[in-house]
């Protein structure tokens, strides 16, 4: 290509001033007046003619006149690409489909006589021409519908040869020159976008999704290199089709959308790249690292400006905390570990400052306490700590630190669980008895936080674990106190007798279990007295 370049750069910028000074005669004829619309097509289409079958016969003559055939060739394709652009795209005068016949019978004809001589120049003249006409032609009236169906068949046709011949150079050139025109033509006839799916939209949809297959392929077929140009391109398609989406939708579509489906595009690109080569590079790593981010962005922003944002945010970070504790345990990976302990801990954190503003998450504006969403995304950071607990972390610890820290995740969860007692009582008054004294919700509090220490000495006490009776021993100290000094103060001696009764036979039920546990361990109740006192 380089070699190309050096040696006939003269003759490419030869071409395309000629192509400019017969774009502008075509304008400044119409201006004038001087001939009608169906000369100037008859004298396009023979003028690209005959310079086609000049350059045809010339063919065979000997190699010196190897590159003065492909420039004659190449420059008739280009007058008429023009011709094309000036009936279909500058003015109406020929439906799409006139001009997606006349572009695709020229398109294959250049394309097969480049591929049976290797006539890269030619090639490279029929793209400059075929992209600069467009370009130079800036029609009053909007046929941007033929104008991409006159670039789809540029582009096919020049990634069809640039895959087959290993001649980067045209579909590095289709994709600039196409991402330009798209530019241009959006500025020119500021279309209107209106709308979540606007046809601004859907051009550069359909450009991206080309894009992306086509460069794929094109790597797979060039010995599966999927890095250099390739790579650059594939990326480059991504950030372009990323902020004309973002600046055609407006804000009719949150960002976070189009951010989601360019990281799932990219997700399933690198995927493939990496079944294709079986192994980690540059391509495949870019792409999923890639897509993975931009899909992470996209979720930490949807739902912005809705009041359920805090409870997104939860199922999201929470779910990816859950991810990596489970890929950390099964694949041994301490980091992952590590980083599911990080997110969990700045989730949890997040929740318990933010859920008592937060909605509770009802069903088809229904509320059942315990199933709801606000109840859920306490269930999903319980079940992550629990199973942190249970799992441990790939790392070589000491006996002593592990087991520390398996506590550790199990008396956070066990707040959680608290957490979500709270909320939901509280939710079941706000609902179903918003008249209730605030001295029955608090006082139902204490009862269930009670029950919740009996349930976690009785788990103690079944699973032999004493930090849980512990646990539910202190819980039950701070309900007692709680209880007594803070919900019964100045109340009537009912409610009082009452919460103390309950609380009593909880305690006394702890009491027998801990007397269960001493009698399977053979401990005696008491120590008996000295007969001789």
């Amino acid at each position: 290509m380089d070699m190309l370049l050096r040696k006939h750069w003269t003759s490419l910028l030869g071409v395309l001033f000629v192509l400019a000074a017969f774009i502008t005669l075509f304008k400044y004829s119409i201006e004038q007046g001087w001939i009608t619309d169906g000369m100037k097509i008859a004298a396009g289409l023979l003028s690209g003619a005959g310079l086609c079958i000049a350059g045809q016969a010339m063919t065979g003559r000997g190699s010196k006149w190897a590159s003065g055939v492909q420039i004659a060739i190449g420059l008739g394709a280009c007058l008429l690409y023009a011709t094309f652009a000036f009936a279909g795209v500058y003015y109406r005068l020929w439906n799409p489909m006139t001009v997606l016949i006349g572009m695709t019978a020229v398109t294959a004809g250049v394309s097969f006589y480049a591929y049976r001589f290797d006539s890269r120049l030619l090639m490279n003249i029929a793209l400059a021409g075929g992209l600069l006409s467009p370009l130079m032609m800036q029609p009053a009236t909007d046929q941007v519908f033929t104008l991409f169906l006159y670039l789809f068949v540029l582009n096919s046709a020049f990634f069809f040869l640039s895959i087959a011949k290993g001649w980067s150079e045209l579909r590095i050139g289709a994709f600039v020159g196409t991402w330009i025109i798209y530019a241009a033509y959006y500025v020119h006839f500021d279309p209107p976008t209106d709308g979540l799916w606007s046809m601004p939209l859907r051009y550069a949809v359909a450009a991206f999704v080309f894009y992306l297959v086509g460069l794929l392929v094109a790597s797979w077929r060039n010995n599966r290199c999927f890095d250099g140009w390739n790579l650059y391109m594939t990326l480059a398609n991504g950030v372009l089709f990323g902020t004309w989406s973002i600046f055609i939708l407006n804000g009719e579509l949150h960002y976070a959308y189009v951010l989601s489906l360019i990281g799932l595009c990219y997700l399933v690109s690198g995927a493939i790249v990496l079944q294709l080569t079986r192994r980690f590079q540059s391509a495949s790593a870019s792409q999923l690292i890639g897509g993975g981010a931009l899909l992470l962005l996209a979720f930490s922003n949807l739902g912005s400006g809705m009041d359920v944002k805090p409870i997104v945010n939860v199922f999201f970070w929470g779910g990816i905390a859950a991810a990596l504790a489970m890929l950390g345990h099964r694949k041994k990976y301490g980091v992952a570990s590590l980083a599911a302990i990080a997110v969990w801990t700045v989730v949890g954190v997040y929740w318990f400052l933010v859920t008592w503003d937060a909605p509770r998450g009802d069903w088809f504006g229904t509320f059942i306490p315990f199933l709801n969403w606000g109840a859920l995304s306490w269930v999903l950071l319980a079940f992550v700590g629990f199973y942190l607990s249970v799992t441990g972390i790939c790392f070589r610890m000491t006996k002593e630190t592990t087991s520390f820290l398996s506590n550790l995740f199990a008396v956070l969860s066990h707040l959680i669980v608290g957490g979500l007692l709270t909320v939901q009582i509280e939710n079941v008054f706000l609902v179903y008895a918003e008249d209730a004294p605030n001295r029955l919700v608090q006082l139902s509090l204490s009862v269930s936080w009670g029950v919740y220490a009996l349930l976690l000495t009785l788990w103690g006490t079944v699973a032999r674990q004493q930090l849980f009776r512990i646990f539910g021993a202190v819980v039950l100290l701070l309900v007692a106190g709680k209880a007594i000094f803070l919900d019964l103060e100045g109340e009537e001696t009912l409610y009082k007798c009452a919460v103390l009764l309950v609380l009593g036979g909880i305690s006394f039920l702890i009491t027998w279990i801990n007397g269960k546990k001493r009698e399977q361990k053979g401990e005696p109740e008491s120590v008996p007295a000295d007969p001789e006192m």
